[in-house]
């Protein structure tokens, strides 16, 4: 569990994070998930409990996320808000966040989903991914590389965590 825990971090933080940080976040991570009371009780100031939606583990991971890498919002402006903070001044987008206020959620997903598809072409762009069960937001979300959606969706599976394009799941909810 551990090895599969490192490989979903390192590719959801698309270089946000050092091994170093990784590698603590996979081992508290397993060791929630292989014995929750145990790490409830060595870790007293940890804010969990059994109404939770989501096992302790994958708490410990969804928890541990830098706003750089676990992206939560009430509307699609405050999530591209928080996505282009995330890249710093250096990064131009083409979209504003602005241009996100009038617009469905569709739409403005769509938007957001074009431009991320565009950076880094050579890791097949970034596509935002639902990411666990929604605790406090209406949105929740990880950018991932193109290229890693496959494998993250996998590994999201193996280890129980709910993971999905945002793009593709809200089109799916809209024409439901």
């Amino acid at each position: 569990m551990n090895t599969a825990l490192v490989e979903l971090i390192t590719k959801i933080s698309s270089g946000c994070l050092g091994d170093a940080e990784i590698v603590r976040i996979a081992d508290e991570a397993a060791q929630a998930y292989a014995d929750a009371e145990g790490f409830l009780a060595a870790n007293p100031d940890i804010n969990y409990d059994d109404s939770f939606p989501i096992p302790l583990g994958e708490w410990v991971v969804v928890g541990s996320l830098p706003e750089t890498v676990l992206f939560q919002a009430d509307t699609y402006q405050e999530l591209f808000t928080q996505i282009v903070a995330s890249f710093g001044p250096g990064v131009g987008f083409n979209l504003k966040p602005k241009q996100l206020v009038k617009t469905e959620a569709l739409t403005a997903l769509n938007r957001i989903q074009i431009q991320l598809s565009a950076m880094n072409p050579e890791n097949g762009g970034y596509t935002l991914m639902n990411f666990s069960q929604l605790l406090d937001d209406e949105i929740q979300a990880v950018l991932v590389y193109g290229n890693d959606v496959p494998r993250v969706r996998e590994l999201c599976a193996d280890l129980g965590i709910k993971a999905e394009p945002s793009l593709e799941a809200l089109r799916v909810a809209v024409h439901v």
